[in-house]
């Protein structure tokens, strides 16, 4: 099965998406919402490419939109370049302090925005949100409020019993509003949300070289789940090898 993305004649396999056919090729398609370890969801939009097929012309999201035979697709025709540019400009509104936003903004030809300016440092991508229920499990933080108050927090935006420190919501997280930081037999969890700004968890200590390592609920979720015993955390990465 072939497609063609920007005049270039790709074979595919069954399954695949635009967006990751394009990837594979080493096509741009810029995206902030797409993470391989997720479902896709397209929240953020800027994967938007126009498709071809029998003459009939439409604009899709490359990371949902089914890699087809005989597809003709344009990944920055004029029409894709003007939705993108005001797609950009409503993430740059509404994160215009996100040093990730802003690079991304300048590198789709986006300096400003003529939309009002918020103070926000989450685009709702959700992937915080699905990598905590489809990989960790977890179920933790959701997507809370509706309309230009939904924000991503945890219920009654209080620390939630369910949520192990794992820090999986910060690697996936694509403009770096989720952090942690381990300070000493602590990990101090930084969310966006003014409500719910900082969590803690405290850190498993190795038997043998002393030092704090991962969550003890991280831990515990792992020996619940997995029937492991409690036994085999007792050391450090660096003391098990």
């Amino acid at each position: 099965m072939k497609i063609t993305i920007d005049g270039r004649e790709l074979e595919f396999k069954e399954g695949q998406t635009i967006l990751q056919v394009a990837q594979e090729n080493n096509i741009y398609i810029p995206t902030l919402c797409y993470n391989e370890a997720v479902k896709a969801y397209g929240a953020c939009r800027l994967c938007i490419v126009e498709v071809e097929r029998r003459g009939r012309r439409r604009l899709v999201t490359s990371c949902l939109y089914p890699a087809e035979d005989g597809l003709n697709v344009s990944t920055n025709s004029e029409r894709v370049k003007a939705d993108r540019k005001i797609i950009m400009q409503l993430l740059l509104a509404r994160c215009p302090n996100n040093e990730v936003v802003i690079k991304l903004a300048k590198k789709l030809g986006v300096e400003t925005t003529p939309f009002k300016l918020e103070d926000k440092n989450c685009i709702l991508c959700g992937l915080c949100v699905r990598v905590c229920e489809e990989v960790v499990g977890a179920n933790a933080i959701s997507s809370v409020a509706r309309g230009v108050y939904r924000e991503i927090a945890a219920p009654y935006y209080e620390q939630s019993d369910s949520c192990i420190g794992c820090g999986s919501c910060v690697y996936v997280c694509p403009i770096n509003a989720i952090t942690f930081q381990d300070k000493g037999s602590k990990r101090i969890l930084t969310m966006p949300n003014h409500k719910m700004k900082k969590v803690q968890f405290k850190l498993k200590k190795c038997v043998k070289c002393g030092t704090y390592w991962a969550p003890e609920k991280q831990i515990e979720f792992i020996c619940k789940t997995t029937g492991q015993p409690a036994e085999m955390f007792d050391l450090c990465p660096d003391c098990r090898d």
